[in-house]
């Protein structure tokens, strides 16, 4: 039971999400460069990305979206195990906007509501 489990979750992690070494593992192969290479590259992108929304600066990345941060006020919460009030500190939250290119490029389709597969470089030479 517990490998069916655990299968599951491997599936659902292949099927549905991009890990950060699978991305540096895409980079390194496009761009043709070694493992390290590329996640010294992609570190730098995220990292100059989390730099730039802590000097509260918005990034404008055109084609693909923005980040930016959003305030969220102070309020009361309840503690879910005793339902007793707790005092939430207010907070700064990253929030990402996609870009409208990012949108066609995700939703394009071929006739009857068939999304196209492929990466985004042949989605981009259509």
């Amino acid at each position: 039971m517990v490998d069916e489990l655990d299968l599951e979750d491997d599936n659902e992690q292949k099927a549905g999400v991009m890990t950060k070494a699978e991305l540096v593992d895409e980079v390194a192969r496009v761009v043709q460069l070694t493992k390290k290479q590329a996640e010294t590259i992609v570190n730098i992108v995220f990292d100059s990305i989390v730099d730039s929304l802590r000097a509260g600066q918005k990034i404008e990345l055109r084609g693909f979206g923005s980040f930016r941060l959003r305030s969220r006020k102070s309020r009361t919460g309840r503690n879910p195990k005793t339902g007793e009030k707790v005092e939430v500190p207010s907070k700064k939250i990253p929030y990402f906007k996609p870009g409208e290119e990012l949108k066609e490029l995700i939703n394009k389709t071929l006739g009857e509501g068939e999304v196209v597969g492929g990466t985004v470089e042949e989605a981009a030479a259509e």
